[in-house]
């Protein structure tokens, strides 16, 4: 197995035991229907307000490794899901939105386009990215090649990651001030 593809299958089972156990946690919390709903939504949460691919990497990485569809393809489906999935709980269950923190965020960002979209701008600007640069990556087949890949795409990837993180903390800084809540970031 090539190195790219074990830390990507490493980083794949982490992140699903962590879904797992989240899904788990809020149809325990919430009963079967609320905490499917809970838990979409958080999905949904994490594919647009989020500058990293990895709720999107959870469809994308088995795709990618079992019939060999690139992820940016696999993750442009993923924000169609989410948006049928956002949609349908505006439309038929608004009052999921208020469930939990991250839900309220995610009310917050969806239904005050100024100045919060930019939120979800930058997000899957920064998703659309850490994709791209992890499909070049799994196209890389041996070690020496990934280690001048690495070399040289590292550089643009960090100075990208660091302004699209920043300016992510910073609108949510503001939302969360904005709307009162106490949660210590600086």
């Amino acid at each position: 197995m090539k190195e790219t593809k074990k830390h990507s299958l490493i980083r794949y089972i982490l992140l699903f035991f962590f879904v797992i156990t989240y899904f788990i946690y809020t149809i325990y919390k919430f009963g079967f229907s609320n905490g499917l709903l809970v838990s979409s939504l958080t999905w949904s949460f994490f594919i647009f307000c989020t500058p990293i691919a990895d709720a999107g990497f959870i469809l994308a990485f088995p795709v990618r490794v079992l019939i060999g569809v690139r992820m940016i393809y696999t993750q442009i489906a993923s924000f169609v899901l989410a948006a049928i999935i956002t949609l349908i709980a505006i439309t038929v269950r608004p009052i999921a939105f208020h469930k939990t923190l991250i839900l309220e965020l995610y009310h917050q960002i969806l239904f005050h386009p100024i100045p919060y979209w930019i939120i979800i701008i930058l997000s899957l600007i920064g998703t659309f990215f850490s994709i791209y640069f992890g499909d070049e990556l799994m196209d890389v087949d041996h070690y020496q090649e990934r280690k001048l890949y690495h070399r040289h795409i590292n550089k643009y990837k960090i100075l990208i990651s660091f302004f699209i993180f920043v300016s992510v903390i910073l609108f949510y800084k503001f939302l969360i001030d904005k709307i009162g809540l106490a949660i210590p970031l600086f």
